[in-house]
């Protein structure tokens, strides 16, 4: 057995036996890994709390044919403690965790970037200087992007023109100028394009700005442009849903 080391978000756990758990976790240098700890479960368990959702740890491990097993674990910062008394960011924190392991659908493969990404999204969750549904959306937007999916915002996705856009369409790539535009595409305002792409961009200024029809239209074309490329849905967008002021996850598959 090869001995390791390495940092990273606790993903989800599950239960294995009488006490021990599979802890799913996005690594910094090995990407997403599944590893058994034992006696976790038992009250007495050296390092069980330190092996929740949301636990940014650093792991000793030994790498196994089948699931590694972790030896060794040190809270490096408890992200879960801060957002579980605030329904409407811990719910976005867990659409974060469910995304950031299907966008990472490959185990052992590195993910630097999107490791960097959940670590980044959750500490500005905890911060609490942003509404947390845009959080949310400006992490799955940039998820999206390192994956290779990154929506089209300021040109047409068909043609390429950086006129007026009159459309959203999921299966061309995003925005859409009224040339390209087919019937059933989306049609948001022009300051949800605006905001999208300030999301995207990382442009607090203007998407703290923005007002609330226009969020909500935001969220539910990037959730259906998640999905739709994920081909399954993200079943924690459900919970953010309730939480938001009527948001509505949008059915269209242009």
């Amino acid at each position: 057995m090869t001995l390791y080391r390495d940092e990273g978000i606790v993903l989800r756990t599950q239960k294995l036996g009488e006490a021990d758990r599979i802890v799913t976790v996005l690594t910094r240098r090995t990407g997403r890994i599944r590893a058994a700890a034992k006696g976790v479960r038992k009250t007495k368990s050296r390092f069980g709390a330190r092996l929740e959702p949301f636990t940014h740890v650093d792991l000793q491990l030994y790498e196994r044919r089948s699931l590694d097993l972790i030896t060794q674990a040190e809270t490096l910062r408890p992200y879960g403690e801060q957002l579980v008394a605030d329904y409407p960011r811990y719910t976005a924190g867990t659409a974060m965790l469910e995304t950031a392991e299907k966008l990472t659908a490959e185990e052992r493969e590195p993910a630097l970037r999107q490791f960097l990404l959940l670590v980044g999204a959750l500490r500005t969750l905890v911060e609490r200087d942003h509404d947390p549904r845009l959080v949310l959306d400006a992490f799955l937007l940039r998820s999206l992007s390192v994956a290779g999916w990154a929506p089209a915002l300021d040109e047409c996705s068909r043609c390429g023109d950086r006129g007026q856009l009159r459309g959203f369409a999921i299966a061309a790539g995003g925005a859409v100028c009224a040339r390209c535009r087919q019937p059933g595409a989306a049609t948001p305002a022009p300051p949800t394009f605006g905001l999208m792409l300030a999301l995207l961009r990382g442009d607090w200024e203007y998407a703290d700005g923005s007002e609330s029809r226009h969020r909500v239209e935001c969220s539910g074309l990037v959730a259906a442009y998640l999905q739709w490329h994920l081909e399954h849905g993200i079943r924690s967008l459900r919970h953010v849903e309730r939480s938001g002021e009527g948001t509505s996850l949008s059915k269209e598959r242009a």
